[in-house]
């Protein structure tokens, strides 16, 4: 994940697509030459000092000197520990980073070569598996992905085919699929729904309905849906979707209906959390409707981006047609991607960690962000100027709105951008279609927020907040853009 600011979702409809243009971080340094200027104290004798920005150089450098000019540019990112926008995990032990050098030149698709990397990753889904209550960990299948958007795509492309070998089974068209979807869903399942010509249907939320907890989901289903899609950890609040009031609501349906509708869980950063701060929910495999889940091991997996992981409930519902089967050393490794190439070092991040920390580690671990996140939002609750969304005790994220009738001075884009000064990334922008006219900002606390910093940020916040209050006049409002981060 980038710190380049991009829009929420929004709804187009028609399926147009504008013109792929460079997008430039307003926030990015561009210069105003074409070079890329060496310090003389790197140059070395008959070196080049100036480089081309969008050009391949005609000669060669120094490795030294290709070093200094990278890390210099790369210098003027942000601060990954203050940036409170991403989901992705920005630190990991110096054991990991060893690690990570050590097999960066893994393949992961190339099973026959790196054999025991291949089997870690069956390690690890089913170790995930269990972790996730599936009836039998040896009767699962899973496999890692790129991220969680890989992820998604590959427990969505089953829940279609699925759909389409029973229609066909029953002599039925399979021309209109579709898939039923939060409004507040992470851009990843517009693009699925995109990309393999399946229709979506969002559900709004609202003021009422939070989150998809399946309220007048009946107006929804009907025998072309192919499924639908519960959030653990709404990109937009962090809010958990009830996975069980969304299982109650299709049981109903199927009793009037006799259609049969199963649930992926999308459980991008809430699938590693649930599992140890919230043990007794049940919003996993013991849902019986629920037939995948996917989560972002680049996020509270806590390891390094980008990996991901799927695992399907059992074998059986993975259609055997959209698994190939891989033979390396005499053996069988069924795989599932959109990927061919992709790195395997990740995967070998995860088992370390898995290792490293067992389950009351990452039960540590997450409950230590989940009590900054509660802090954070009770002190910010406590503030004339906000009203809290939500308290930050399901994922350890929270956001908040700018309180009706405050000020007329003042936004939270600004306040935002007061806070940027301070190196603080903090996102401010529209809530989905039907609730768009609500500007919130929201707050990621991942592992390496410690409560010192929290205690930073919050006079950080109040400082600005004072500043914004006392103005004569208002702020200006051109050009303001908003700052959401998935």
């Amino acid at each position: 994940m980038t710190m380049t600011d991009t829009k929420p979702r929004s709804h187009s409809g028609s399926g147009s697509t504008a013109p792929i243009t460079p997008d430039h971080s307003r926030h990015a340094f561009a210069g105003i030459s074409d070079s890329n200027q060496l310090n003389p104290i790197f140059a070395r004798a008959g070196e080049a000092t100036d480089f081309p920005l969008d050009q391949l150089p005609d000669g060669e450098s120094l490795p030294e000197t290709a070093y200094q000019i990278v890390h210099d540019e790369a210098m003027l990112d942000g601060n990954a520990r203050l940036n409170l926008a991403t989901f992705v995990g920005t630190w990991m032990d110096p054991f990991a980073s060893k690690l990570y050098a050590e097999s960066a030149d893994k393949n992961m698709i190339d099973k026959d070569e790196y054999p025991q990397t291949a089997a870690i990753e069956t390690r690890c889904w089913k170790m995930i598996a269990s972790l996730w209550n599936a009836p039998s960990a040896e009767g699962a299948i899973g496999t890692s992905t790129i991220g969680s958007s890989e992820a998604c795509m590959l427990g969505g492309l089953a829940l279609k085919r699925r759909w389409q070998v029973a229609r066909r089974a029953a002599g039925k068209s399979t021309e209109k699929p579709n898939l039923i979807l939060s409004s507040a869903v992470q851009v990843c399942w517009e693009k699925f729904c995109n990309y393999w010509d399946v229709e979506a249907r969002y559900v709004p939320i609202s003021d009422e309905h939070k989150v998809l907890d399946g309220h007048d989901l009946d107006k929804y289903v009907d025998e072309n849906t192919i499924g639908v899609v519960a959030i653990m950890g709404v990109t937009y609040t962090g809010m958990y979707e009830p996975v069980k009031e969304i299982a109650a609501a299709l049981d109903k349906i199927q009793a009037e209906t006799g259609l049969d509708v199963k649930i992926h869980v999308d459980g991008a950063s809430g699938g590693m959390i649930a599992p140890f701060l919230q043990p007794d929910l049940e919003w996993d495999f013991r849902v019986d409707r629920v037939v995948s889940i996917s989560t972002s091991a680049h996020k509270y997996g806590l390891v390094y981006p980008g990996l991901g992981w799927v695992v399907w409930r059992t074998v059986d519902d993975l259609p055997k047609d959209l698994v190939f089967d891989v033979t390396y050393l005499g053996g069988h490794m069924p795989t599932f991607a959109l990927n061919f190439s992709r790195p395997g070092a990740q995967v070998l991040l995860q088992y370390y960690l898995f290792l490293r920390l067992g389950w009351d580690g990452y039960r540590k671990v997450q409950q230590a962000s989940q009590d900054v996140a509660v802090y954070l939002s009770s002190e910010i609750g406590k503030m004339d100027a906000f009203e809290l969304w939500n308290d930050g005790t399901d994922i350890p994220v929270f956001a908040w709105q700018l309180k009706k009738g405050h000020t007329d001075k003042w936004n939270l884009y600004h306040l935002s951008e007061r806070l940027r000064l301070k190196g603080w990334l903090i996102p401010a922008y529209p809530m989905p279609d039907d609730i768009s006219d609500l500007v919130v900002q929201r707050i990621v606390v991942r592992n390496g927020l410690s409560r010192n910093l929290a205690e930073s940020l919050l006079l950080d916040i109040q400082e600005a907040t004072e500043f914004l209050d006392a103005l004569e006049s208002p702020m200006p409002i051109e050009g303001q853009v908003s700052s959401f981060t998935h």
